[in-house]
C-alpha cells in the first residue's frame, strides 16, 4: 500500500508534458499494473498493441508538434474504455455478455474521438455487468470485479471495473456510463469523483445514440474534481460557453440556496455515517456564506419511486428490442437478462407510456424544488459497499433485483430519468476506512455549478487515495 495520494490525471499529464516520463513509459506502467492486479477483475479485455501505438504516436507529436501536444488536456495519459457504451477503436465491446463475440477491431464513436483529442490513450475495456443491469460488476462471463479498498466488497456497477482501475491506480481516469447511477455508484464505492452530466451535454453517437430513451450519459470516473471538469470540457457538446474557467474556480458569487436532504425515509433507510457526511458537506457550504434549506423525504419520495419504475421499464423494453432486432439468442444471456427480455416483450405500450408520464412528473417535482434551491446535497449510497454477490443475476425476479438496487442507491436513478446533472465525491471515511460519499444535484445545464460546489468540498481534503497512479514519478 502506498502513502495517501492526491495525485490525478492532470498531474500525470503535467509530468508527461514536462518530459519527466514519456507517453510510452506511462502506457507500459499501466499495462504492467493491469497484469499485476489481475485479481481485482477490473479489466476484462486488453489490447496492448493499440495502447502502445497510441502512446508512441503522441510521443512523436511531442517531438514534432510540441505546441499541439501541450494543448491536449490529458496528453499521453493511459485509460480504459468501458465494456458498454460508445465504442473505441481496437477495443471490441461485448457488454459483459456471451451474446457478442469479443474478437474484432472495435468500432469508433464521437466520444472516443474526443477522448483521443484530449490526449487519452485507451488500451483496454473495464468490467461491467451484462448490459449494465446491476449495481455490481460481476458478469457471468467473468471476471468478478472487486473493490480495491476491500476486495470482499463490490466496486459498484455498472462502471465498477472503471472505478476499480482508477482507485487501484492502474489508470488515473477511465471512461464510464450512467443510466441508473452507473458512474456515480462505483465512484462512491471506490472513493472517486463521478459526474452524470446534463442530458445531451455529451455526444453519444453514432451508434450508442438514444437507445435508452435519453436516460444514459457518458463521461468518466476520476481521482479529482479538476479531472472531472477537464474531461467534461474535452468531450461535451459545443452549444454552451467553455468550462475551462472552473478548473481552479472561485465559488459562484452571491449567496446560494443549498437544499439539504439527509433522510431517505423508512423504506430506504440511510446509515448514520452516510447521513452525517451529507450534513457535514452541507455545513461546509453554509459556512462559505450560503443558505441551507432543509428538504423533506416526502417532497422527493414520489419522484424517486416514479424514476425507479421508469428505469426498470425502459431497460426491459430496450433489451427486448435489441435482442429481437438483431435476431440474437436470448438463452445465451444470464437468467436475469432473460427475465428483463421477457418482461420487455410482454409490456403493453400503455404500461410503458404510464411509466414515461411518471418520469415527466418526477422531473416536474424536481423543477418545483429547484424554484426554492440552487442545488441539493443528498446521499449517494445507503450503506458502505456491499459484499460480493449481493446483486445475484442467476434468478428471474426482476422486481427484487430492481428493489435491491434502489435500496442501495435510492437517489441514483432520479438524475437519469429527469435528465438533471448529479455528481458524487468522497467526503471522509468510515470506521473501516471506506469512503463516505455525498451527492449533489443541480438544475438542467448547471453542471458548472455542481463542479464549483464539488471543488469547495474537495478543498476540505477529507479523503486521500490509498494507491498511487502506476508509473507516476516519485
Amino acid at each position: 500500500m502506498g502513502s495517501p495520494s492526491f495525485a490525478d490525471a492532470t498531474e500525470l499529464a503535467g509530468a508527461i508534458k514536462s518530459g519527466t516520463l514519456t507517453c510510452v513509459d506511462a502506457m507500459q506502467a499501466a499495462l504492467d499494473a493491469c497484469a499485476k492486479q489481475d485479481e481485482l477483475g477490473a479489466i476484462i479485455y486488453v489490447n496492448s498493441e493499440t495502447g502502445l501505438a497510441a502512446a508512441l504516436a503522441l510521443d512523436q507529436e511531442a517531438s514534432a508538434h510540441a505546441e499541439r501536444f501541450a494543448q491536449r488536456a490529458f496528453a499521453g495519459v493511459p485509460t480504459v474504455a468501458k465494456d458498454l457504451g460508445g465504442p473505441f477503436p481496437g477495443l471490441p465491446v461485448a457488454a459483459g455478455s456471451r451474446l457478442f463475440a469479443r474478437p474484432g477491431k472495435g468500432a469508433d464513436s464521437d466520444l472516443a474521438g474526443r477522448f483521443r483529442d484530449g490526449g487519452l490513450c485507451a488500451f483496454g475495456l473495464s468490467t461491467s455487468p451484462e448490459f449494465g443491469f446491476s449495481l455490481a460488476s460481476e458478469p457471468a462471463i467473468g471476471p468478478i470485479c472487486r473493490n480495491p479498498l476491500d476486495q470482499g466488497k463490490t466496486a459498484g456497477g455498472s462502471s465498477g471495473g472503471a472505478a476499480a482501475a482508477v482507485a487501484a491506480g492502474i489508470v488515473a481516469i477511465a471512461h464510464a456510463t450512467d443510466a441508473g447511477g452507473s458512474i456515480r455508484v462505483p465512484a462512491a464505492c471506490c472513493g472517486l469523483v463521478g459526474l452524470k452530466p446534463t442530458r445531451g451535454a455529451v455526444p453519444a453517437g453514432p451508434s450508442f445514440g438514444n437507445h435508452l430513451g435519453g436516460i444514459a450519459s457518458e463521461l468518466a470516473v476520476t481521482r479529482s474534481v479538476r479531472d472531472t471538469a477537464r474531461i467534461f470540457d474535452v468531450v461535451r457538446g459545443r452549444t454552451r460557453g467553455p468550462f475551462a474557467d472552473i478548473v481552479q474556480p472561485p465559488l459562484k458569487t452571491g449567496k446560494l440556496r443549498i437544499g439539504l436532504l439527509a433522510d431517505t425515509g423508512k423504506h430506504y433507510p440511510i446509515a448514520a455515517d452516510r447521513a452525517q457526511a451529507v450534513e457535514a458537506a452541507a455545513s461546509v457550504l453554509e459556512n462559505l456564506g450560503n443558505e441551507l434549506v432543509s428538504l423533506r423525504w416526502d417532497e422527493m419520495e414520489s419522484a424517486v419511486h416514479s424514476s425507479a419504475h421508469a428505469f426498470g421499464d425502459i431497460i426491459s423494453v430496450n433489451i427486448a428490442g435489441l435482442v429481437d432486432d438483431l435476431g440474437l439468442d436470448m438463452l445465451a444471456t444470464e437468467t436475469m437478462t432473460q427475465a428483463f427480455i421477457t418482461r420487455g416483450r410482454a409490456m403493453p405500450a400503455t404500461a410503458l407510456w404510464h411509466s414515461l408520464n411518471g418520469a415527466v412528473k418526477a422531473s416536474r417535482i424536481l423543477w418545483e424544488i429547484f424554484d426554492r434551491v440552487d442545488a441539493i446535497v443528498m446521499p449517494m449510497l445507503a450503506s458502505a459497499p456491499l459484499p460480493i454477490g449481493s446483486f445475484p443475476t442467476d434468478h428471474s425476479d426482476t422486481e427484487l433485483h430492481l428493489e435491491r438496487m434502489t435500496s442501495f442507491a435510492p437517489l441514483a436513478a432520479l438524475a437519469n430519468i429527469s435528465g438533471f446533472p448529479a455528481l458524487t465525491l468522497p467526503f471522509g471515511k468510515d470506521a473501516e476506512g471506506l469512503p463516505l460519499p455525498v451527492q449533489i444535484m443541480a438544475p438542467m445545464g448547471e453542471d458548472k455549478l455542481l463542479l464549483q460546489l464539488a471543488f469547495a468540498l474537495e478543498a476540505e481534503q477529507r479523503w486521500q487515495h490509498r494507491y498511487p497512479i502506476a508509473g507516476f514519478p516519485a
